[in-house]
């Protein structure tokens, strides 16, 4: 196989950037998002909120500590994105828990990308034109063009039926070596609705003292009010929330019936089940450096997010109660809605990869299960 193909990638407005075909040969396409985290690039790769996206990393230089299977966060292991798109590919993998280089781990998956792109050029160009569908590969530009302009658009796409899981599971492993705390025995159980999580969640809600219990997207509120949990969790997923209609009509029905607790996705699904909108952002917050106020302490979280939606505050009813905001640009991080005994927030405590400054909010679940 060639390892100096030229590849392409083109932007749905035309924009054409120039570099070399990584990973797996083929042709893909999904819409071109940029992430800030230095950081991660494997649990960037297998986190299901990227599905259908394809990721610009905006590090100039990824691959060097390869990949190994430890660092994996969607559960089934596999990756997620649409497609990668890198600057600079460390021709070295030097890291004591290496298992696989990059290149190879993404051609053993399937995953199309392409190194030697002007990744600074792309990710100004989606910043000031927006995040839009892309198309990556070896084919004549025009192809790819065109393939770029039929992509399905984001807006409307329910992309969870693709990354949750299809029956009920039971999740036990903590942080282990990942933390130095202790895991607290298990006092509360929790029904986790799955829309795509990540395996540090799970471990984070173990970690708290939780007895997990994972169910499909598609569960109704009569089966996981069956399971007789003492809390519910709204997990991460990709794609549209206003497009997810089965799991917003689940959520109205166990609003106030148990405490619960959702970020990214889940937090979006939460504010629609109280009677609220989400809108498309313009480029979305992707990054493991995300400054977030905490409202009721003042206090400033350094957070890592994946989104592309957001909660429209002005839509939300007054049952529902803004309790952090993104200090880039005001927009919603956290919502409470005190009556429902529920709270959300729109960035990834757990932190894989990323800052733990939001391990707390795991607490708070537990503290909201003891009181009810």
């Amino acid at each position: 196989m060639n390892k100096t193909e030229r590849a392409h990638l083109v932007l749905a407005d035309g924009t054409v950037f120039e570099g070399i075909a990584f990973g797996a040969r083929g042709v893909t396409t999904g819409e071109a998002v940029f992430t800030t985290t230095m950081t991660g690039y494997q649990e960037v790769l297998t986190d299901p909120s990227y599905c259908g996206q394809i990721v610009v990393m905006t590090a100039a230089e990824i691959g060097n500590t390869g990949v190994n299977a430890a660092d994996v966060e969607a559960i089934d292991g596999k990756p997620r994105v649409a497609g990668f798109v890198i600057r600079g590919a460390s021709p070295v993998a030097s890291n004591w828990r290496s298992e696989s280089s990059l290149g190879a781990w993404l051609e053993k998956h399937g995953i199309v990308a392409i190194c030697d792109i002007d990744t600074r050029r792309l990710t100004r160009h989606l910043r000031d034109h927006g995040s839009q569908n892309a198309a990556i590969g070896t084919e004549p530009v025009d192809t790819l063009a065109d393939r770029a302009r039929k992509a399905p658009d984001m807006n409307g796409l329910d992309l969870v039926q693709a990354v949750t899981p299809r029956e009920p599971y039971s999740w036990t492993e903590g942080r282990g070596a990942w933390t130095t705390e202790a895991a607290k025995p298990a006092s509360k159980h929790v029904v986790v609705i799955d829309f795509g999580i990540k395996r540090n969640i799970l471990r984070c809600l173990v970690d708290s003292g939780c007895r997990v219990t994972g169910v499909p997207a598609r569960t109704s509120a009569k089966e996981i009010l069956a399971m007789n949990p003492d809390g519910i969790f709204l997990s991460n997923g990709p794609g549209d929330p206003a497009a997810v209609a089965y799991g917003i009509a689940t959520i109205e029905e166990l609003l106030g019936k148990k405490p619960i607790f959702g970020i990214c996705l889940g937090h979006q699904l939460l504010a629609h089940a109280v009677g609220g909108k989400t809108y498309k952002l313009k480029f979305g917050h992707r990054g493991a450096n995300q400054p977030v106020k905490d409202l009721a302490t003042g206090r400033i979280e350094i957070t890592t997010q994946n989104h592309g939606f957001a909660v429209d505050l002005d839509a939300l009813p007054k049952s529902a109660k803004s309790s952090h905001l993104h200090l880039n640009d005001g927009t919603s991080e956290g919502l409470v809605i005190d009556e429902a005994r529920a709270f959300s927030v729109q960035y990834h405590p757990e932190a894989a990869a990323g800052p733990h400054d939001s391990l707390y909010l795991f607490e708070r679940f537990q503290q909201k299960m003891a009181a009810s």
